[in-house]
This record gives structure tokens, C-alpha cells and sequence, in this order.
């Protein structure tokens, strides 16, 4: 073999990852260019250590949620659907009704969600993700970096 040592691809430990938190402002950011970032960090993408069965990414704090940009004609055209589990109990509802609703961080959260794997690992990646729709978050003691976004 040589005097080359060994290499082996080291796995990431749950127990070993360190977590950051940071703040993206999602006024006038288009919508699945921002859900797309926001994904990559909460998976941990973004980090050398990145291991696809460990939770190795970081906590991720949306303000802003509800002046969040859709391009073209999807702010009227774009349809989120709901289903009661009763028969005919299909709902359906347009994105600006959503955006304009009382739940209008649901937007960004239904970007998200469908960009993260659909699983156990999945759903607990996205409870590191919070949005708001307003200016302000409860998580200032967490002191939150701004994520660069461009």
C-alpha cells in the first residue's frame, strides 16, 4: 500500500454538532429562492460535516413572512389544498387568501417543508425552523446571525 495512512469519511454524531441560529428577513424575497437557502441550512447542507441521516443543521428565524413575493401570477393562481379526511372534504384556497389570512407565515412554511425529506428526520429538521410573520421574534437571547441569502 505505501506510507499513505488510511482515510475513512467521518460520519457526523448528533451529539457532536454545533447549532447556530440566524434571522432571515423575507420582505420582498422571492419566495422559493428564499424557501430553497432556508432548507439547505435547517438540512446543514452548508456545512463540511454534513451527513444525510444526522440532523446537522442549524436553527433558522423568518420575520417578515407575510410580504414574502411570488413572481408572475402565482400570488392568484397559486393553490394550496387541505383534505378533512370526511368525504367531500377537499378545501382549497389561493395564495393571496393565505398571505392576506390570519396564518400568512403558512406560505413559507409549506415552501420549506416540501424541500426537506419526508420522514422522521424531516419532521424533526423542521421544528428548528421559526416563522413570524411580523418584524419581530421572541429569540433574541439566542443572539441570531443574519444569513446571507445572495
Amino acid at each position: 500500500m505505501g506510507a499513505q495512512a488510511h482515510l475513512a469519511t467521518k460520519s457526523a454524531k448528533p451529539n457532536e454538532v454545533e447549532r447556530t441560529w440566524y434571522v432571515v428577513d423575507a420582505n420582498d424575497r422571492v419566495l422559493g429562492r428564499l424557501a430553497t437557502r432556508i432548507a439547505t441550512v435547517l438540512r446543514g447542507k452548508h456545512k463540511p460535516q454534513f451527513t444525510p441521516h444526522v440532523d446537522t443543521g442549524d436553527f433558522v428565524i423568518v420575520i417578515n413572512a407575510e410580504k414574502v413575493k411570488l413572481t408572475g401570477r402565482k400570488r392568484e393562481t397559486k393553490t394550496y389544498y387541505r383534505h378533512s379526511g370526511w368525504p367531500g372534504g377537499l378545501r382549497e384556497t389561493t395564495a393571496a387568501k393565505v398571505l392576506d389570512g390570519p396564518f400568512s407565515d403558512r406560505v413559507v412554511h409549506d415552501a420549506v417543508r416540501g424541500m426537506l425529506p419526508k420522514n422522521a428526520l424531516g419532521r424533526k429538521l423542521l421544528a428548528k425552523l421559526k416563522i413570524y410573520a411580523g418584524p419581530d421574534h421572541p429569540h433574541a437571547a439566542q443572539k441570531p446571525q443574519e444569513l446571507a441569502l445572495d
